[in-house]
């Protein structure tokens, strides 16, 4: 048995984490040409960074925490070790309510980049043109550890490799529309997973998944998590 678990957006709308796609979320009064591409960051890296300094000051700030869904989640993975998390999310609340197994395939917000090394380190300061790169020393290289849009998300090897192998494909608080992550269900359905939708609304490729909960995440993750739990100790009696 392995079972993966994709979250997107939604589940850290409930901790207070603005989504990007909705009205009100994070590209309200920003160009996603300014502020998520390679080129807005070359154009403007000022800009850039503030609007990730932002980001990285809301995400470690008291009000931000990690929720029930994330509670629940890391409980599934102690229960069930064979437990991986694939997350679109780029803040470290999974991280922060006990998983460990996770793969960020768009990035860390609290992770530099240094581009004339490529040496990669933790960091909740803010950066700025001033900022120097621990391990090279050159000033002005260091951007946000974030996959922007052109960019290819991280770590796809293993994640496909996971795909082919899990028994559970479980996808929370996702849209269905950001590609590759919308074509994950169909590949765990071919190789026989069970795939469950938990969302608020039906996402776009939720016809894709044999079981849907519709609700919140901090209601929905955790009723799901202990019906899961039990199932499995009760088939290993």
């Amino acid at each position: 048995m392995h079972i993966l678990v994709l979250t997107g957006a939604g589940i850290s709308a409930e901790s207070g984490i603005a989504t990007f796609r909705d009205s009100d979320g994070l590209w309200a009064g920003h160009e996603i040409d300014e502020v998520a591409t390679p080129q807005g960051f070359v154009s403007n890296p000022s800009l850039v960074y503030s609007f990730y300094n932002a980001r990285k000051r809301q995400l470690i700030s008291e009000e931000v925490q990690p929720n029930e869904a994330h509670y629940a989640i890391a409980r599934l993975q102690a229960k069930i070790p064979n437990t991986t998390i694939i997350t679109q999310n780029v803040d470290d609340l999974h991280e922060r309510s006990g998983v460990t197994d996770i793969i960020h395939m768009h990035g860390n917000l609290l992770e530099i980049q240094c581009t004339q090394c490529n040496h990669v380190f933790f960091s909740k300061s803010d950066i700025s043109l001033d900022s120097t790169c621990p391990q090279c020393n050159v000033k002005s290289k260091l951007r946000p550890n974030i996959v922007w849009f052109g960019e290819a998300p991280l770590f796809l090897d293993r994640i496909y490799h996971l795909l082919s192998v899990c028994t559970h494909f479980i996808a929370i608080g996702t849209s269905g529309t950001v590609y590759p992550a919308a074509q994950f269900v169909q590949e765990a359905s071919k190789n026989r997973a069970h795939c469950v939708l938990i969302n608020k609304i039906p996402s776009e490729n939720f016809d894709s998944f044999h079981e849907h909960r519709y609700g919140d995440a901090t209601v929905e993750v955790p009723k799901y998590v202990s019906t899961l739990i039990h199932s499995i100790h009760e088939s290993d009696d």
